[in-house]
């Protein structure tokens, strides 16, 4: 795993939570296509845009680990 991608990964574990990662935060569904981070969880039918840099990934987690996304 590079540099960037254990960074994100990491950065995964530190908003969402170990427990809530479970196996969605596995090194497979953290991918990066045409310069852009994108996380890929089963279930959904396209992976999801995380941005560019550490700082729109950082900002994309955040939003999509907030209240009211997901199961509640």
């Amino acid at each position: 795993m590079n540099e960037e991608k254990q960074k994100i990964h990491d950065m995964m574990y530190d908003i969402i939570g170990e427990d809530a990662c479970e196996g969605t935060c596995t090194d497979s569904d953290l991918y990066q296509e045409d310069g852009e981070w994108k996380l890929f969880l089963c279930g959904f039918m396209e992976p999801w845009r995380l941005g560019k840099t550490l700082a729109e990934v950082e900002t994309s987690l955040r939003r999509h680990a907030g209240p009211g996304f997901g199961p509640s």
